[in-house]
């Protein structure tokens, strides 16, 4: 990487926690690219959200963080936007899902690339108190890791 604001080293992680060569093992995308329906469905692990919901929940929480970064105060989280409810169970409806996670991914992409260091130590303010911009960014990161992490352990015990 050329680049050496701490701006671009967010983006490099980013782009590495959902499409790109990772140093912890695949990047989301391609955890989810043979992800079939019956799979995202499933719930192999007893308690554990689906894959499906999973999905869902990291798709709201980039969108939220972009949204506090672009000043949105964002204080209350109804359950239905933290975790939304897979209604539709169509491939389809999949596809979709998946899709929606890479567009959120190339939103906030696009948004923090535009953002220099200075905007960095700007504060967001989350449910249980303010964040700087910096910490939501590598917050969401890691947030989008932890459910990647259990998506696949949840496709491993479905197979």
């Amino acid at each position: 990487m050329s680049d050496t604001t701490e701006m671009s080293r967010i983006c490099d992680q980013l782009d590495r926690a959902f499409d790109g060569a990772s140093w912890h093992g695949p990047p989301i995308l391609d955890v989810l690219a043979e992800v079939t329906v019956t799979q995202a469905v499933s719930r192999p692990i007893p308690g554990a959200h689906s894959a499906w919901e999973l999905v869902h929940h990291i798709t709201s929480w980039l969108s939220i963080v972009r949204r506090r970064a672009g000043g949105e105060a964002v204080h209350e989280i109804p359950t239905e936007t933290d975790w939304p409810p897979v209604e539709d169970v169509s491939a389809a409806a999949w596809q979709r899902a998946r899709q929606n996670l890479k567009d959120e991914y190339d939103g906030l992409r696009a948004f923090i690339a535009q953002l220099s260091d200075d905007d960095l130590g700007n504060r967001v303010e989350g449910k249980l108190r303010e964040y700087t911009v910096y910490q939501d960014l590598h917050g969401v990161i890691q947030h989008s890791l932890y459910h990647t992490g259990q998506i696949a352990l949840q496709i491993k015990a479905a197979e």
